[in-house]
């Protein structure tokens, strides 16, 4: 329960016709005539509050397009119907409480009916800024940080147990920091190796592209997506020469005084039998098999 003022008119536009054009629902032309715009669609008076006006919750009766309307939390009354539900008393221009659906005048409510501030333990009354959460109510000013005590108010915080932080507090005690930055990381975030990054900040060492959720090769602690590694970093296969990526076909590698293949790559020079796990011969800087070296 707290301290409302209602909110204003509903998004339709009242407008005279100057131009032909005719009602949306009977057709009938409305030029010259007063008309209603709501929901991207031109009606006469007579249908608008046959098939476009709101309710009022009160009398039941439709609120015309002719009528001052007051709308709160989905509920529309015409203004004159907008009254304390104990004395009657007209509220549309006023401040009002919303207790168990029914609407009040600040006089009707009395400190008895007050929900108490979890922090001084006072009442909170009308016209009494507020913060609510989780069905616990706090004067504005008494809902304040758990660790610096300053006043969140209306602020951001974190819910920590029965414990409620800003948002400097939060980041300090409890968020975890990017490795790269060094800054909290608040919402989202990755993990690589157990160390936490910012999206923004797990990125190919050369490129800049973002890694989250795309393949890449770390190599002595730096970052590469597919294409830098291959163009930049990966051996050369010896046999086909192109890059060695570890991905995909080819993942297997077969490394040899200095030299590297990828190992359907690494076959016999002479009879091109695959020589991968299999015992061979390095002549002249060529692979053969036993066989094929013999005859050499």
């Amino acid at each position: 329960m707290a301290s409302h003022r209602h909110s204003g008119p509903s998004s339709y536009r009242v407008g005279t016709m100057a131009e032909k054009f005719d009602c949306h629902y009977c057709r009938d032309p409305l030029q010259g005539k007063k008309y209603v715009e709501k929901d991207g669609h031109n009606c006469c008076l007579k249908c608008f509050d046959k098939f476009c006006a709101n309710t009022c919750v009160e009398c039941r009766k439709p609120i015309g397009a002719d009528s001052k309307e007051v709308h709160y939390k989905n509920r529309y009354w015409h203004d004159t119907c907008f009254r304390c539900a104990k004395c009657l008393h007209p509220l549309a221009n006023e401040t009002f409480v919303s207790k168990e659906s029914k609407i009040f005048c600040n006089k009707c409510v009395t400190r008895e009916d007050s929900p108490k501030c979890k922090g001084c333990f006072k009442a909170i009354v009308a016209g009494d800024q507020n913060v609510e959460y989780k069905g616990t109510v706090w004067h504005k000013d008494c809902f304040t940080c758990s660790s610096c005590k300053q006043v969140i108010g209306t602020g951001s915080f974190f819910p920590k147990g029965e414990d409620f932080y800003c948002v400097t507090c939060h980041e300090t005690k409890f968020a975890k920091h990017c490795v790269k930055c060094k800054k909290a990381i608040t919402t989202g975030g990755i993990t690589y190796q157990d160390q936490p990054w910012h999206a923004e900040c797990f990125v190919c060492v050369t490129c800049s592209k973002k890694l989250a959720g795309q393949r890449f090769t770390a190599v002595e602690d730096q970052y590469y997506c597919v294409d830098c590694y291959k163009n930049f970093v990966a051996k050369k296969c010896a046999g086909c020469k192109n890059p060695i990526t570890g991905f995909g076909k080819g993942s297997s590698v077969v490394a040899y005084e200095g030299q590297s293949w990828h190992d359907y790559c690494f076959h016999c020079k002479k009879c091109s039998v695959n020589l991968a796990n299999k015992r061979f011969v390095f002549h002249g800087e060529q692979v053969y098999c036993p066989d094929c070296a013999k005859k050499l």
